[in-house]
């Protein structure tokens, strides 16, 4: 059995209670991945939903030069000056050939590193993003879906839909667990197909 990949999750102030729980559950439990929660100086944040959030390490790339893969979620802090600039940290994990992801406003935090250049992702919008960053290297690629897009070790998603973040997230860093990932996308499906 291959060693356990790790994925670093970056939450800042007023992050996105539904955004990652899909994600950092399954691949800690179903998967038995390793996950760490990344924020600001490794300090404490809040979320939009008033909970506290404690943070095992800060964004620092040095402190994180174990990291398989990292996860932007998203946060109404992302769109404004206050938002930090963690493209040291997402560049490192690219560069040694881990996988990106960001979901809604944490999308914003891949296109201010050029990550989007070149690489089919999506938004909150075509009309979100280009309101926040109109000049954004990879504009042209822009998919305005409503669900995830992978494209080689890039994942990006609206708000709208940590499942298929989580989904997408996983099988671009477990290839060789498709199996397990269909009968997840199954399990997620059931709520949908039977409520609509």
């Amino acid at each position: 059995m291959s060693e356990p990949k790790k994925i670093g999750f970056v939450f800042i102030p007023a992050f996105a209670d539904w955004e990652f729980g899909m994600l950092s559950g399954p691949a800690a439990d179903w998967f038995g991945q390793k996950t760490v929660a990344l924020t600001p100086g490794g300090e404490p944040v809040t979320s939009i939903g008033g909970f506290r959030l404690s943070g095992a390490r800060s964004l620092d790339p040095a402190e994180n030069a174990d990291l398989d893969a990292v996860a932007v979620i998203g946060s109404d802090t992302w769109p404004s000056a206050d938002a930090p600039d963690i493209s040291p940290l997402l560049h490192a994990v690219a560069q040694r050939g881990g996988l990106v992801g960001g979901i809604c406003g944490g999308t914003l935090a891949l296109a201010r590193a050029g990550l989007f250049d070149g690489v089919e992702h999506t938004s909150n919008g075509r009309d979100w993003i280009l309101k926040h960053l109109p000049d954004y290297a990879g504009r042209d690629r822009y998919r305005d879906v409503p669900h995830a897009v992978a494209d080689g070790r890039i994942v990006s998603a609206p708000g709208s839909a940590p499942g298929t973040f989580a989904l997408e997230f996983l099988a671009a860093l477990l290839p060789g667990q498709q199996a397990q990932l269909a009968e997840m996308r199954a399990l997620f499906g059931r709520e949908y197909g039977q409520a609509s």
